[in-house]
Order: structure tokens, then C-alpha cells, then sequence
């Protein structure tokens, strides 16, 4: 018989076990990956799939991205491994695992719909617009000696959290994974790399918008702490509907859709122009000194055109550089009409530096190319108004037309990367189109013919003469080059944008430095010891001419 004392004891004790296991309890987190990270049942295989959304972009404590990230990546290696199923078909994850003979001889094409498990497509079968090929040579390229091998292709839907983003698609520019889809590739236990013929996956999707790139990538897990999108080993081809990824090694592999200049990108152009604006600034800066100089100590150069063309260009993109960095720098700040003015003034010192190119190249032709009837009376004071005048009649003719506002540069989904005033969006593009597309066309042409003539005559004439000096070639270079820089040929390397970022990089590099080269090849020019410069033959060319005008 149970007493009502033991009955009491038999309770307290009871409350104590069940405190006890109320206090030990933990709070279970599948977002951070350290429960059954091992395992691959349904149960965590939904529950570890939760995280794609969970974790957002915000970041949060609950989730760590390195562990789930490992145990997405793990998941193929697991179902190679185990061979207890050929087939998985889940919301977020679409797998076929299957023995192929290495002995095979054609190509092997699978099927990648994203709605589908994938499957091998047959020879008679139309080809899928989303599919995966293996060549031949893939089998027999296997290290080992083995008559089949284990083929895993899985299908992932990574959504719209933080997995599987890296740092390059955690910046906020509209930067993403193609549909949020990997396709993930391997082939028992062994690591294919460098394959003597890539495979080649193909991503169907409609034409990107203008302003966005195209990447193929495959995940590196051994980037950064958590992993990032690489591109080695693979080629991009963008085909009509699609896009054809060739790689030469197996793993996970994903399209990137970038803005062309997105957030970080333009942020790194500004820095690398604002920088060599600077440092031409400063150069220019010492370039209309030295003239300052030389005009006061040599009564003959008061008389010399060339010197007074080279500062006026000078001059001009001083200004311009000026205007550039204040219009970076105050960005959308200020009222309209601050706004419209500083995009007048920066279209004005634009068009300037553009005019004086092309009047350095006029004054090159009359110097090189047709040499005599050169005369113009107030020669310079022509020049001037020509290069001073022009570009404000233009100004004043765009200004009229309210071209001028707050300009802006967003990526795919409509983000700001960069706002300046410049010209509004709308129909006053095509005033921008021929104000600057157009006119700077004309004048570096121009420029360009002139260049070529006149290094003609460099290389072809001067090896007519009666004395000729060993190793002169180099001197002709270096004044051509030096004449480059004052015709503006950094600014034509804008026509080689279209071809890649790397180009977009070299432009802004070299184009920003123009004051620098101007200022080397006017300090080269004039001051003392001219007979052992490299450029003492235009020097005397423009000496003769400027005594033509008196």
C-alpha cells in the first residue's frame, strides 16, 4: 500500500526530473548547421532547405552560411556514396544518380528543366533548351581503370537568401544567380579537374537587359571564409536563348547576372579618375608655370605659337578635370539650377579640351604636312576664339534646349550607382549624342589622319637624309607618342569599351593621366638642351612657322 507520504516524495520527485530536463533542453537551430550535418533524410533535407529563405540579405546570428554551404555541397558525395537512390524529386532539389560505361562512344546529352528531374536525352530526341552535355573523351579522361562510374547531377534552388551569394552578389546592385539555380556535376569519389575537353552546360534565358553581363561560374569553396563564384577553367558564350558555359572540371556551376557598371565597379572607376585627375591637375598646374617661366625669361618664346596651343589645352583640361571632381563630389546635392549650371560647366570645359585637340592637330598640319602658305594673320587670337568660342555657342544652343539635369546610372533593378548633373534622361540624350558622341568623333578622326601623316613623314623622310644617326627609331617613337597626348588618343580608347571591363579600367587609368603626358612631352620640348631631345625637329619646325607670322 502506497502511503501518502511516498506519494508526496514519488511527485517532488517526479517536478525535480522534468525542471531538470526543462533546464537542459536546447533550442534547436537547423539554420546554423551544426545538428545532423551529416544527415540527408527528408526531414532535414526540408529543414536545411527553410534556410534559403531564412537567411536574408540583412545577415542574422541564426544562420551560419559556411555550414549550410557544406552540407548542400557534401549532399551529391552522399548520394554517389551510399547508391541507395537514383532519383530525388523535391521542391527545391531535383537529383539523378546513375552507373554510365566508360567505354561509351557519343557524346552524353541530360536534360536540366528546372521542373524536372534530370534525365539522359536520347539520340533521336530533339535537345532541350536547359541540358548538360559530356563529350566522349569524358569517360575515358577518368583517372582509373574502372568499366563504369557513378554519375551525379543535381539541380539546387538556392532562393533569394545569402547561400551560395558570396561577396560579390551581397553588395545590393541587382547583381544575382541566374534563376536562383546551380547545377551541380561529380562522378563517384574522385575530383575531375582540368579535362582535356570541357563539358558544357546550357542555361536557356531571355536577352539580358543592355546594361548586364553575363557570367559562367562555378562555386570555390576555398574563397574567403564562406566561399565565393569563380570563373577559371570556364568560357562564356552567349548564344541566342541561352547561354553555353564550357568548364573543364566538375562541381557546382551557376550563371552571374552583373550590371556592367554596377555599385562597386563604378565606385572603383570614380576612385581610379579622381585620382588621375588629381594628379594631372597638379602636372598641368606646373606645365602653365614652366610656360609662365620661360615666356618671361626668353623673349623669343613670347613669339612661338606652339607653346601658347599646348597651355590652352592645358588649361582646358585643368578646368575640366576641376569640374569633374567637383560634379562627383557634390553628386544630386544642391537645387536644380546648381545642378544645370554644373552640367553646363562641365560639358563646356569638355568640349574645350575636344576643340584644342583638334587645333593642336590643325597646328601639327601646318607645321609637318603642309608646311608652306601657312600664314594667318592673328594666328593664336583665331585659335582662341576657335577653341573658347565654339564650345560656349554650343553650350548656350543645349542650355537653351533645359538639356542639362541630374543624370543617373542604375543597375537591373533600378539602383543607383552613380548620380552627377550632366544631361537628363530622355530626349536630351540625343543632344548628347551629337554635342559629345559626335563632335569628339569629328575632331579625334581629324586627329588621327593628321597622326598618321605626320609619322609618316617621320619614319619615310627622315631616312631620305644624307646624315643618319644610329638608334634613332626610339627618339621617332617617343614623338609620336608625345604627339598622341596632345591629340587626345587616351580619349579613343572609349571605343574599346564595349569589349569588356578590363578596357573600361584601362580607359579611365590612361585617360585621367593625359595632363601627366602633356606635361612631360612640353618639358621635353622646351626646356634647355632641345638638340638632344627627342622632339628639338618640331621645335625648329614651330620656331620657323611662328617667324612666318611676324
Amino acid at each position: 500500500m502506497v502511503t501518502p507520504r511516498c506519494l508526496g516524495s514519488l511527485l517532488l520527485l517526479l517536478l525535480l526530473t522534468s525542471g531538470q530536463e526543462k533546464t537542459t533542453e536546447q533550442p534547436r537551430n537547423t539554420c546554423l548547421g551544426r545538428n545532423n550535418i551529416d544527415k540527408y533524410d527528408i526531414l532535414n533535407l526540408n529543414d536545411k532547405a527553410s534556410c534559403f529563405t531564412k537567411c536574408n540579405q540583412s545577415g542574422s546570428n541564426s544562420c551560419n552560411v559556411e555550414n549550410l554551404q557544406r552540407y548542400w555541397l557534401n549532399f551529391e558525395a552522399h548520394l554517389v556514396k551510399e547508391g541507395l537512390t537514383e532519383k530525388v524529386n523535391m521542391t527545391f532539389l531535383k537529383a539523378l544518380v546513375q552507373n554510365f560505361s566508360t567505354n561509351t562512344a557519343e557524346d552524353l546529352y541530360f536534360s536540366l528543366k528546372p521542373s524536372q528531374i534530370p534525365r539522359q536525352v536520347m539520340k533521336d530526341e530533339d535537345k532541350p533548351p536547359d541540358r548538360v552535355r559530356l563529350p566522349k573523351s569524358f569517360f575515358r579522361s577518368l583517372p582509373g581503370n574502372r568499366s563504369e562510374v557513378r554519375l551525379a547531377i543535381t539541380i539546387l534552388d538556392i532562393g533569394s537568401g545569402t547561400l551560395f551569394k558570396g561577396p560579390q552578389l551581397g553588395l545590393g546592385d541587382g547583381s544575382g544567380v541566374l534563376n536562383n539555380h546551380l547545377v551541380g556535376l561529380s562522378v563517384g569519389q574522385m575530383r575531375v579537374t582540368k579535362l582535356a575537353e570541357p563539358l558544357e552546360i546550357v542555361f536557356s534565358h531571355q536577352r539580358p537587359p543592355p546594361n548586364m553581363t553575363l557570367t559562367c561560374v562555378f562555386w570555390d569553396s576555398t574563397k574567403g571564409p564562406t566561399g565565393d563564384w569563380a570563373s577559371e577553367g570556364c568560357s562564356t558564350e552567349v548564344a541566342p536563348g541561352g547561354t553555353v558555359c564550357c568548364c573543364d572540371h566538375l562541381t557546382f556551376f551557376a550563371l552571374l547576372l552583373r550590371p556592367t557598371l554596377d555599385q562597386s565597379t563604378v565606385h572603383i572607376l570614380t576612385r581610379i579618375s579622381q585620382a588621375g585627375c588629381g594628379v594631372s591637375m597638379i602636372f598641368l598646374a606646373f606645365t602653365i608655370i614652366l610656360y609662365a617661366v620661360l615666356r618671361l625669361s626668353r623673349q623669343r618664346f613670347k613669339s612661338e605659337d606652339a607653346p601658347k596651343i599646348h597651355v590652352a589645352l592645358g588649361g582646358s583640361l585643368f578646368l575640366l578635370n576641376l569640374a569633374f571632381l567637383v560634379n562627383v563630389g557634390s553628386g544630386s546635392k544642391g537645387s536644380d539650377a546648381a545642378c544645370w549650371a554644373r552640367g553646363a560647366v562641365f560639358h563646356y570645359f569638355l568640349l574645350c579640351a575636344f576643340t584644342w585637340m583638334g587645333l593642336e592637330a590643325f597646328h601639327l598640319y601646318l607645321l609637318a604636312v603642309r608646311v608652306f602658305n601657312t600664314y594667318f594673320g592673328h594666328y593664336f587670337l583665331k585659335l582662341s576664339l576657335v577653341g573658347w568660342g565654339l564650345p560656349a555657342l554650343m553650350v548656350i544652343g543645349t542650355g537653351s534646349a533645359n538639356s542639362y539635369g541630374l543624370y543617373t546610372i542604375r543597375d537591373r533593378e533600378n539602383r543607383t550607382s552613380l548620380e552627377l548633373c550632366w544631361f537628363r534622361e530622355g530626349t536630351a540624350m540625343y543632344t548628347l549624342y551629337i554635342t559629345v558622341h559626335g563632335y569628339f568623333l569629328i575632331t579625334f578622326l581629324f586627329g588621327m589622319v593628321v597622326l598618321a601623316l605626320v609619322a609618316w613623314k617621320i619614319f619615310t623622310l627622315s631616312g631620305t637624309t644624307a646624315v643618319k644617326e644610329r638608334g634613332q627609331n626610339w627618339k621617332k617613337v617617343l614623338t609620336i607618342l608625345g604627339l598622341s597626348s596632345l591629340l587626345g588618343v587616351t580619349w579613343g580608347l572609349a571605343i574599346f569599351t564595349p569589349l569588356g571591363l578590363s578596357t573600361v579600367y584601362i580607359f579611365a587609368l590612361f585617360n585621367s593621366l593625359q595632363g601627366v603626358f602633356i606635361c612631360c612631352w612640353f618639358t621635353i620640348l622646351y626646356l634647355p638642351s632641345q638638340s638632344t631631345t627627342v622632339s628639338s625637329s618640331t621645335a625648329r619646325l614651330d620656331q620657323a612657322h611662328s617667324a612666318s607670322q611676324e
